[in-house]
């Protein structure tokens, strides 16, 4: 026994006998209680467990047989218990403190420890130590019940040791989950938010609790939400992978594009487990795929103009000081005004500047800023938000967006109205501009390429363009001079053009009339480079052979001739209308009915056609 032991003094001992552990009492005359003693003895060594009797001291009475085989002990050696080795030195002192607890305050004790056995390995126990009271209740004896754990003690450790794997593992996978920067989530079979790494809390800025709550922190876009719910949770009941595109709210309050792609994660039943989503971020593509649309937009509205040339003809020395200016500014970013009549080519000089910048793998967009409506003009260049005028129906990009990292060509500068040149002005200045009926403010790195055909000045004098503006955009000029003084570059033009619409109209013209040539030099081309264009056109349907000619009747202007004033006007409109019927008749080589007769060409019915060429007396088999 410990020296706490050996203070707590019993009222009568009660000793075991070392071999066979058969009670004596220590009066010898009583034999009732003897036989009360073996009679208890009896009983304890029957009960399958090891069981034990203290006295109200806490010194051992009695131990029952299996405490003795199991540790190869005598009943006298294991009285004294806290110094003879049988409990596991780590676990002894607080079995002792266990026991001088009870015996001090009367409390039950229950306890694990390990105790050794004969074969010296040590096995887990749980001790169940109960007191017993007389009428007073005061404690007599203490019954100590001791059940073998250490089957349980070992799957528990094993439990444990498995959870902390588990445990070690989940915080191993969150922790690479965390390192990765696509967006990753974990959701429950319903559907419903269970888990988001490091990459979705920095992305949007919420906590994980704020995160699971999303209606008060929505980050979804709310179109795409409505637009996807059936969309997810059908894909979600077939428990296949599925993949949408959606919108996601940034921290700073934008939305960007993500590809979310679904897994189902099953477990060894093949139930499913949960659904792991990852977000990859796809705005740009999304905002390339948008702008191609928008720039096909562009294209398809432009696609049936005629435009004046493909490529700049010529050489003459005029022709080579624009050459020259377009060189020397194109590698810059430097804004640019064309100047010229209608007709000189000044959006040909705008491309060529871009294709020779750096800007040449981006956007040229083009805008007649004179073809637009005023009230529709800013919603053109700059966009316009959902509603913010009538028609709206949805958000559009402008002509600036389209353009960015790329040029801008803005034509007939000079129509703009006075609002919107306080807009191209701080585009200028600040490089950025709003949408229309919208707040955020959009940056863009654009060039600017401006033209016109007007004299400027007087308008800045009028106070109908603004001084400032035109000094942002005279920053290098250009002027494109007309045909009239580049005249030796007419024949290359005309060249250029017959072998041009020769080819479209499947022709083959192998040589050109001098006297047209002379004719097209001599002509002061009021229309410029575009008149020549479709005078070259309309002579190339109605050539027959193989030489190309101008009908000198064709040519407006000053030096075309004049209709006599003594023809009347109905005379006059019978002799258009029969030039106007011969062209349409050269064009489809004679034919007058079908998709590509000279009725469909007119616009007329057939019968209507036949009923003008007998009123006109014109030979339709000399067009075949």
């Amino acid at each position: 026994m410990s020296s706490a032991e050996s203070r707590l003094k019993p009222d009568h001992k009660i000793q075991l006998s070392h071999a066979a552990g058969v009670v004596k009492p220590a009066d010898s005359d009583s034999s009732k209680e003897g036989a009360s003693t073996t009679s208890l003895r009896l009983i304890v060594d029957s009960i399958p467990g090891f069981v034990s009797t203290l006295n109200a001291a806490g010194e051992v009475e009695l131990q029952n047989r299996q405490v003795l085989e199991y540790t190869g002990k005598t009943a006298e050696e294991m009285k004294n218990w806290a110094t003879n080795e049988t409990l596991h030195p780590d676990d002894l002192p607080r079995a002792i403190d266990a026991w001088r607890r009870a015996i001090e305050t009367g409390e039950p004790v229950d306890l694990e420890h390990r105790s050794r056995g004969a074969d010296g390995v040590y096995r887990w126990f749980h001790a169940r130590g109960r007191p017993q009271r007389d009428a007073e209740g005061r404690i007599i004896r203490w019954y100590n019940l001791v059940t073998d754990i250490d089957d349980r003690k070992h799957a528990e450790d094993e439990l444990r040791k498995a959870f902390e794997k588990i445990a070690k593992s989940e915080a191993e996978l969150r922790t690479i989950i965390d390192a990765i920067p696509q967006l990753i989530t974990a959701v429950g079979t319903d559907g419903n938010f269970l888990y988001a790494n490091q990459a979705v809390q920095e992305y949007t800025g919420l906590t994980k609790e704020e995160l699971r709550l999303e209606c008060s922190h929505p980050v979804f876009h709310p179109e795409d939400s409505e637009r996807l719910h059936d969309q997810r949770e059908a894909a979600l009941s077939r428990r296949v992978p599925f993949e949408y595109e959606r919108r996601i709210r940034r921290k700073d309050g934008q939305f960007r594009w993500f590809l979310v792609q679904y897994k189902p994660l099953l477990d060894e039943r093949g139930e499913l487990s949960r659904w792991y989503a990852t977000s990859t971020d796809i705005d740009h593509r999304k905002q390339a795929e948008e702008r191609t649309r928008q720039e096909n937009f562009v294209l398809r509205e432009q696609i049936d103009q005629v435009f004046m040339f493909e490529e700049i003809v010529g050489s003459s020395a005029a022709l080579k000081n624009v050459l020259s200016s377009i060189m020397k500014v194109a590698p810059t970013d430097s804004t640019v005004l064309i100047t010229g009549e209608t007709g000189t080519g000044k959006e040909l000089v705008a491309r060529a500047i871009h294709k020779n910048s750096h800007r040449a793998g981006q956007a040229f967009i083009s805008v007649n800023c004179a073809a637009i409506p005023s009230s529709l003009i800013a919603s053109e260049l700059f966009g316009h938000e959902k509603g913010a005028f009538t028609g709206a129906l949805q958000r559009r990009q402008g002509r600036f967006e389209l353009a960015h990292s790329g040029t801008i060509f803005l034509d007939e500068i000079g129509e703009l109205p006075a609002d919107t040149q306080i807009a191209l002005l701080r585009v200028l200045q600040e490089r950025q501009f709003e949408r229309v009926g919208g707040a955020r403010v959009i940056p863009t790195d654009v060039r600017i390429i401006a033209a016109t055909n007007r004299d400027l000045a007087p308008a800045i004098a009028a106070g109908t363009f603004r001084a400032d503006l035109y000094y942002r955009l005279n920053v290098f000029p250009i002027h494109v001079p007309p045909l009239r003084e580049r005249t030796e570059d007419i024949p290359m033009l005309v060249e250029y053009f017959v072998k041009r619409y020769a080819e479209k109209a499947r022709k083959q013209i192998s040589k050109i009339n001098k006297n047209t040539i002379k004719l097209c030099q001599s002509y002061p081309w009021p229309g410029n480079i575009r008149e020549l264009q479709n005078i070259v056109e309309r002579s190339v349907i109605l050539c027959a052979g193989d030489t190309f000619w101008i009908d000198e009747a064709w040519l407006s202007g000053q030096n075309a001739p004049r209709p006599e004033s003594s023809r009347s006007l109905t005379e006059n409109l019978r002799s258009y209308e029969k030039q106007i019927i011969e062209t349409a008749l050269a064009a489809s080589k004679g034919k007058v009915a079908g998709s590509n007769g000279a009725a469909a060409k007119l616009g007329i019915p057939p019968s209507t056609l036949h009923l003008k060429i007998n009123q006109l007396n014109i030979k339709k088999h000399t067009f075949r």
